[in-house]
């Protein structure tokens, strides 16, 4: 059984211009002790993350804490919307995510998003085999790799998710077998 823990990394304020270098908010950093002390004691043994400073932000107190080191993989970035030409952001959300072909002017459709960040999980269940992983990752591309394996992962999961948010999926032979959801608010 290969373990993968979701981290949708924390909150973190939009600055235009900034998606990949933009860190976390001081919530945000809290919130990244946090994930820190519900994932110490699951015998995580390899961080992966997006290139995004946002996403690395939230994992690194659990990497300080278990002196190991975050592996970026360019594939785990975001998906980049592009131009939602006038549509508002959740309406431009939503028609990606139910027209999986569908790409505005310098974005990524759902379908490609998709494709490569499943193809970097795979080399990830495959590499790290029977471990334990934390993957600091995004709300959109999170839903759309959960998606591949089971089709209730959308929009709406999508809507639900809160930052940060952690989801444990469990895989055997590259298989989701069992996911449950760690992270609640309240």
């Amino acid at each position: 059984m290969t373990t993968l823990y979701f981290v949708r990394h924390a909150e973190s304020p939009y600055s235009e211009g900034k998606e990949r270098s933009r860190g976390l908010s001081v919530q945000g950093a809290s919130d990244a002790e946090r994930v820190k002390g519900l994932l110490l004691g699951k015998g995580i043994g390899v961080i992966v993350s997006s290139p995004y400073q946002r996403a690395k932000d939230t994992v690194q107190p659990l990497a300080d804490a278990l002196g190991l080191p975050i592996t970026v993989l360019e594939d785990l970035r975001e998906r980049k919307i592009g131009d939602f030409q006038g549509n508002s952001f959740t309406d431009a959300k939503r028609k990606l995510f139910n027209e999986p072909d569908t790409c505005f002017p310098e974005g990524e459709s759902s379908k490609d998003a998709q494709r490569r960040a499943v193809q970097a999980m795979e080399g990830i269940l495959d590499t790290y085999k029977g471990k334990n992983v934390v993957m600091g990752t995004h709300g959109d591309i999170m839903t759309l790799m959960l998606h591949h394996y089971d089709q209730r992962f959308d929009y709406e999961f999508w809507q639900g998710t809160s930052m940060p948010d952690i989801y444990r999926a469990e895989f055997e032979e590259g298989k989701l077998v069992n996911i449950s959801r760690l992270w609640r608010e309240g």
